[in-house]
């Protein structure tokens, strides 16, 4: 009895341990390709990244477009382009790790690569934020205001998203990057708008509408639309709320 109950703690032990040393292979899922050239710019880091981000120029606000934990700008490109078509100028910025950019994705680290692109941008500008960028984009804003803030399927915070995504596991003991979006959305001086999929299984529409309560938000739902559903990548109602926020 007793060599079962220990061979059961050391199994507990060793989950734990390999789940503290990976965690952040579950939460962040770039695509490391390299993107096609178009129009590329270079950001610099504070720590001395050189990040490749796409620039699109010629408008009087640019919107910067921080993405999800997936993939790479290259999927951000309609929405890049239907934002440009409206006269927007965009920058579409991709993470250390992402799209073949140098570096390995923290919390601390994507907050870096923000304020590298914020510093590229002259004059007014709106954050996007997409599912984690939104959390990314909120903590840019408390320090580098924007003239609008256009959150796209926010969390309250990543414990709240992971414990909902993974229920069987003990996230907020074992998560190392926390991104408290909710906590500081509130602390944001900008116009904040909340957009979100009525259908939505990796973010709980509750945890977008507790975000949009917490900073006194306009709400665009989309009916029916699940997280990666192409209409809430470059839909028209992702595009007109943007649009309105200018």
């Amino acid at each position: 009895m007793l060599r079962a109950a220990l061979v059961i703690l050391t199994v507990v032990v060793v989950l734990f341990a390999l789940l503290w040393a990976f965690q952040r292979s579950l939460i962040y899922l770039p695509d490391s390709r390299p993107v096609p050239a178009a129009r590329d710019v270079t950001l610099t880091t504070a720590d001395g990244l050189e990040l490749k981000a796409w620039h699109w120029p010629g408008g009087e606000v640019t919107v910067l477009v921080a993405g999800g934990n997936a993939g790479n700008r290259s999927y951000r490109l309609p929405l890049a382009e239907a934002l440009a078509a409206r006269g927007f100028s965009v920058l579409l910025m991709d993470y250390r790790g992402y799209g073949g950019n140098p570096g390995t994705p923290t919390e601390e680290g994507l907050l870096m690569d923000a304020r590298a692109a914020r510093a590229f941008v002259k004059g007014r500008v709106v954050y996007f934020g997409e599912s984690l960028g939104a959390a990314v984009v909120t903590a840019l804003a408390l320090t580098h205001p924007p003239e609008a803030l256009v959150l796209r399927s926010p969390f309250t915070s990543l414990a709240d998203a992971g414990q909902h995504n993974y229920p069987f596991l003990p996230v907020r003991l074992l998560l190392r990057d926390r991104f408290p979006l909710a906590q500081q959305v509130r602390e944001v001086r900008a116009p904040v708008t909340v957009v979100y999929g009525t259908h939505d299984t990796i973010v709980p529409p509750e945890l977008s509408l507790e975000v949009a309560r917490a900073a006194g938000a306009r709400v665009v739902a989309v009916d029916g639309a699940g997280h990666n559903d192409r209409v809430l990548l470059d839909g028209p109602q992702v595009i007109e709320a943007v649009t309105d926020a200018r």
